[in-house]
């Protein structure tokens, strides 16, 4: 009995996701599970689905990253204006932007690890910083004419699979591989779940940290060039407010704000979740507005959920 009620728990998130799929489905007289929506669903997810993989690492810690909108909105506007305006390869405007991105989050990490920055304090000020930057260099103003080729991660496809769906699915494997199979991912977990005692093991938590922030840079960069190539146009304030969605995504998906606790799995189904449910309310014509309500409310409820759970098992 206690196994089956351990795998309903564990499994719950799938359920609801289920549940979802169907009402809308009804909701909409099919048009929710046409061909053509999930497709276009798994185009929606994939940018903010590779996010919350970096910012799974840092909740897990007890940590939060309100940069990763700043950075896709910075790798967006600088890799757009390496090809566009500087003439540069593409390939090479990936990894310089890719690059950048890792070392806002080593920014980060050192703000919050060195310097003893609170993380909120920290990422916020570098989100403040970035979103300047990346205005700074657009003028405000869209950048478009990227080079035809780059359309391939998000735009092209293999078979019907869009290839930014497939990117995803391969970071959230290496996601999943880093904190099952490696001894970095036990750290994670160990940190996340008293640091003191981390640090008495052995373990080098600034290190860890700065390590940490640094990942979820770098997949938010790579969130960016997927959104800058689905777009085909940069954008100075694309990212802006996407940490909310990888933020309820990461939540919502069981991994716990006080550190310690989270699958990977888990993640996914908050991304699926929060993916499906803004498409169908778009389709139903729900304002905008509304959407952000409903959204609130879910992080609200993930967020309480996740502290009731903390207060029972303390007692």
């Amino acid at each position: 009995m206690d196994n089956s009620k351990q795998l309903l728990k564990s499994n719950a998130i799938w359920l609801v996701f289920i549940l979802e799929v169907i009402i809308f489905a009804v909701a909409s007289k099919g048009a929710f599970v046409s061909g053509g929506n999930i497709i276009n669903i798994s185009r929606q997810v994939s940018y903010y689905g590779i996010a919350s993989i970096g910012m799974t690492f840092v909740i897990l810690i007890a940590g939060i990253d309100l940069s990763i909108g700043s950075i896709i909105t910075l790798v967006n506007v600088i890799c757009a204006f390496m090809m566009v305006n500087m003439g540069l390869n593409m390939w090479v405007a990936i990894l310089i932007s890719l690059i950048v991105a890792t070392a806002i989050g080593l920014l980060n990490g050192s703000m919050v690890s060195r310097i003893g920055i609170p993380a909120l304090i920290a990422t916020f000020s570098t989100q403040t910083i970035f979103e300047g930057v990346a205005y700074l260099i657009s003028g405000g103003r869209p950048i478009s004419g990227l080079p035809a080729a780059f359309s391939i991660f998000g735009r092209d496809t293999i078979g019907p699979v869009p290839i930014c769906a497939i990117i995803m699915i391969l970071c959230f494997a290496l996601g999943s591989f880093i904190l099952n199979k490696t001894f970095f991912g036990r750290y994670f977990y160990a940190i996340g779940g008293n640091e003191e005692a981390a640090e008495l093991s052995g373990i080098r938590v600034n290190r860890m940290k700065t390590l940490i922030y640094s990942l979820s840079g770098l997949f938010a960069g790579l969130a960016g060039i997927v959104l800058l190539s689905r777009s085909n146009s940069a954008q100075s304030t694309v990212g802006k407010g996407m940490e909310f969605d990888v933020i309820t995504c990461v939540v919502l998906g069981g991994v716990s704000v006080n550190g310690g606790v989270g699958r990977m799995s888990g993640v996914v189904a908050g991304v699926l979740i929060i993916g499906c449910l803004t498409n169908g309310m778009i389709l139903m014509d729900v304002s905008e507005y509304i959407q952000m309500v409903v959204k609130g409310i879910v992080l609200a409820v993930a967020v309480g959920i996740d502290c009731m759970s903390k207060k029972r098992q303390a007692t």
